[in-house]
């Protein structure tokens, strides 16, 4: 089984390049945001530190965590983010090197990890290779405004807190560009896949 970390910028399009491996190769695919989602709910590793750390008024009605209102609070503090991150993801990455072990079990070809924060947390530790999906700025910035109705500023300040296009490039051994056509991005995993295949 080959272990394939995707990471790149917000709007580069990452969970289209992640939907396309998935429906076309017996892959599994892992999120982190979305296994951050899991530890943080009740009763979880990560549920008792973060009410600790952030205190009840950032539990809902229902005794969940209000994601919104701790992505507000860390967004203005980078302390408590990294205090935040300290808790969590060390968990995600404990939760995915399980899965690792299991999917190898299930004889599955490819496990792919994608993160924002891949090259920060050294997920380069568990997977074979690193994958960067890049995009131009203002491709990124289009999708963003269209597909989640960012502010142009917002979008201009999460750019500022992500590595650079050259931080990105320098630590991942492979690079999809995925600002066109989406033909063409197939293309390019298409022939990556298939050296994997030869090799």
């Amino acid at each position: 089984m080959k272990v394939l970390g995707v990471t790149g910028g917000i709007g580069s399009g990452k969970s289209e390049v992640l939907n396309y491996i998935a429906d076309n190769w017996n892959a599994t695919v892992v999120e982190a945001d979305e296994v951050g989602y899991l530890v943080m709910q009740p009763g979880k590793s990560c549920y008792a530190p973060i009410v600790e750390l952030f205190g009840p008024g950032v539990l809902k009605e229902n005794g969940e965590l209000d994601r919104e209102k701790i992505s507000e609070q860390v967004f203005e503090d980078k302390e408590l983010l990294n205090k935040l991150n300290a808790i969590v993801h060390p968990a995600v990455k404990k939760y995915i090197k399980k899965k690792i072990e299991k999917e190898r079990e299930n004889e599955t070809d490819y496990f792919i990890v994608e993160a924002a924060l891949l090259i920060e947390d050294k997920y380069d530790e568990i997977c074979d290779e690193l994958w960067y999906i890049y995009a131009d700025e203002e491709t990124r910035m289009e999708r963003l405004m269209k597909n989640r109705g960012y502010s142009e500023e917002k979008s201009r300040d999460i750019f500022k807190n992500q590595l650079s296009e050259d931080e990105f490039s320098e630590h991942c051994d492979f690079e999809i560009d995925n600002s066109g056509d989406f033909e063409e991005t197939k293309n390019q995993i298409m022939q990556r896949m298939q050296m994997y295949e030869i090799m």
